[in-house]
């Protein structure tokens, strides 16, 4: 090892970092173990919790048996996190089947009971043929707002007949939407995929209904979604929203930007963070989403000596080696070949790393079938094959790439040994990387560079090794910082970076939002008392296609200079005086929240 300081085992226990309860976060036994929803709780994603598929089982299987079918279970983030709270609120989940048992389980209505083993809720499920989810999913959703919102607008592709079909599946979400809910229902969309359903279920629904979204990649500039198509009817679909949240303050504050700039009708209240819009007020909040730290604790600190050393053996991986790690999607916002670049330039700098620094780089494949995608792994896979062959000798490599699944057991024996977490995306909604790798962290001495670019970079950055993830020189700089950091140094960092990921977990961000939607919920309420019937009476342009504003956004010189910020101040009586931020304080992060590759059976 080639630290200043000797470095203790990996796997010693004797050296671990952390609080009283330890698991690195102060015990509260005020707070509450699980979330809980106001109302009847229908949850609205693209991806399932719970996907049926016929077992592959040649050996066991006759001409006359029926194909067994088993059941793939969440095992982590967003999904695993809502489960409980769908389980225990007996609420919808509504979501695209894409499994290929799916509805051969479900019933007329594509409803099934889950969770298998204790049935407590309804998963509707919705059959997307494979032109809807070419057009909706792998067209409009990433073809036009993924790129946008992370910045490549010279990546949007506007092909012809995504935006129709975008349009189509969300109004398809949303009347399965509008057959489950009740006036006291609260209805949480998550993401990108279904900017257009809140407005179509406002105007569908009993005014007490709240409807809520989170949107959990960044919001682009004004100056940015101006090359949205379509742009106004993304505005005008997500004001349909009570609730509206994001990552951080500045998501919250481009969003406010755009809709100021872009439909003059809007009134915008910045200092309360509501927008008043076709008889809705959306209240917009920043709340950083966590990970579920101590499952992750627990995975790491149940990894044994034997199974990392087998890890390493599996990729010729000296165990005496300082070990670099990025787990990454590959997608082309996480800045993997700028950190290929970073790491050439680290290597022709510090020859005396040569065989004992080695960089694993795991990335998992993403919407393959997207030609952007594709050539984006080509130029990682070439990067590293070059890189390699410039520095390697007979028995060591500078970079080992893989395209493995890796169980969590094995991802969190690699978080416990990794030296050193490079999380270095160009643009980020929030990345829940960096937090796994420090939840995982249990012996507390590793480091982690952090891109500025990421929402994680706002509670991580002041203890994380902050790096511009364009600035090879000074990225190649902090990494050599990183190796040469003291234990002492390391051991102070991680620890501040444990408590902050443990008190901002994956339960705090539900507890926040299920806050804001109460709080949103008790206001719809009070409305609903006061009047009957649906909130909303727009002419309908998000379903019927009319070509008002909603059909594109104003050019930049367009902008709504009618607005006035502090307008509905004084005309909305149920406004609340405060600022309106859950947080201080993007991602699927990644959050990462996309499905795996599968094609539709429809």
């Amino acid at each position: 090892m080639r630290f200043t300081d000797e470095r203790s085992s990996s796997t010693n226990p004797t050296n671990r970092q952390l609080r009283a309860d330890g698991y690195g976060r102060a015990t509260d036994d005020t707070r509450a173990d699980e979330s809980t929803c106001p109302g009847l709780l229908i949850v609205v994603s693209n991806r399932q919790p719970y996907r049926h598929e016929y077992e592959d089982d040649e050996e066991t299987a006759t001409d006359t048996d029926s194909p067994a079918i088993e059941v793939d279970e969440p095992t982590g983030g967003l999904t695993a996190g809502l489960d409980p709270v769908l389980q225990e609120s007996e609420g919808t989940w509504i979501a695209w089947g894409d499994g290929e048992a799916d509805f051969d389980v479900a019933d007329e209505d594509n409803c099934v009971a889950v969770p298998p083993e204790d049935e407590s809720y309804t998963l509707r499920r919705l059959d997307l043929s494979e032109e809807a989810v070419d057009s909706y999913y792998y067209g409009f959703s990433n073809r036009v707002l993924w790129p946008l919102c992370h910045g490549f607008t010279d990546l949007v592709e506007n092909r012809s007949n995504d935006f129709d079909w975008y349009r189509t599946v969300n109004e398809r979400f949303a009347d399965a939407v509008c057959e489950h809910a009740t006036a006291d229902s609260v209805i949480w969309l998550q993401d990108y995929h279904f900017a257009l359903a809140p407005r179509m279920i406002r105007e569908s629904v009993p005014r007490s209904t709240t409807v809520a979204q989170f949107w959990h990649i960044p919001w682009p500039t004004a100056r940015t979604f101006q090359d949205c198509p379509a742009g106004g009817r993304i505005l005008e679909g997500l004001l349909g929203n009570d609730l509206l949240g994001f990552h951080v303050d500045r998501y919250v504050e481009s969003f406010l930007d755009c809709v100021q700039r872009y439909l003059p009708a809007a009134a915008v209240d910045r200092s309360r963070r509501t927008v008043r819009y076709n008889g809705t007020t959306t209240r917009v909040v920043a709340t950083p989403m966590g990970v579920d730290a101590e499952s992750y604790d627990r995975d790491a600190r149940s990894v044994s000596d034997a199974e990392i050393s087998d890890l390493l053996d599996r990729y010729d991986i000296s165990n005496e080696n300082v070990i670099g790690l990025g787990v990454d999607r590959l997608d082309y916002s996480k800045g993997i070949p700028e950190r290929l670049a970073a790491l050439e330039r680290f290597l022709e700098r510090n020859p005396s790393w040569h065989g004992e620094f080695t960089f694993v780089q795991s990335c998992s494949l993403s919407r393959t079938n997207i030609r952007t995608y594709e050539r984006h792994g080509d130029l990682v896979r070439s990067e590293v094959t070059r890189i390699n062959r410039r520095f390697e000798t007979d028995d060591w490599k500078p970079i080992v790439y893989t395209e493995d699944y890796l169980s969590t057991a094995e991802l969190c024996a690699l978080y416990r040994r990794a030296d050193v977490m490079v999380v270095s995306p160009l643009l980020d909604g929030m990345n829940l990387v960096a937090q796994e790798y420090v939840a995982a962290s249990v012996d507390g001495d590793g480091t982690l560079l952090l891109s500025d670019r990421t929402g994680a970079h706002e509670t991580l950055g002041s203890h994380a090794i902050t790096i511009d993830p364009t600035d090879i020189d000074g990225f190649a700089s902090r990494l050599e910082a990183a190796v040469s950091m003291s234990s002492h140094e390391r051991q102070q960092r991680m620890n501040t970076l444990r408590n902050r990921v443990f008190d901002g977990d994956l339960g705090w961000w539900m507890e926040t939002q299920f806050d804001w939607i109460r709080r949103v919920h008790s206001e719809s309420r009070r409305e609903g008392r006061r009047g009957s019937g649906t909130r909303g009476t727009h002419s309908g342009a998000a379903r019927d296609g009319t070509p008002d504003s909603s059909s594109g956004i104003a050019p930049e010189s367009g902008s709504a200079s009618g607005t006035d910020s502090n307008s509905d101040t004084d005309s909305d009586p149920n406004s609340d005086p405060d600022t309106g931020s859950g947080s201080d304080s993007d991602s699927d992060s990644d959050s990462d929240i996309d499905p795996p590759e599968h094609t539709s059976t429809a």
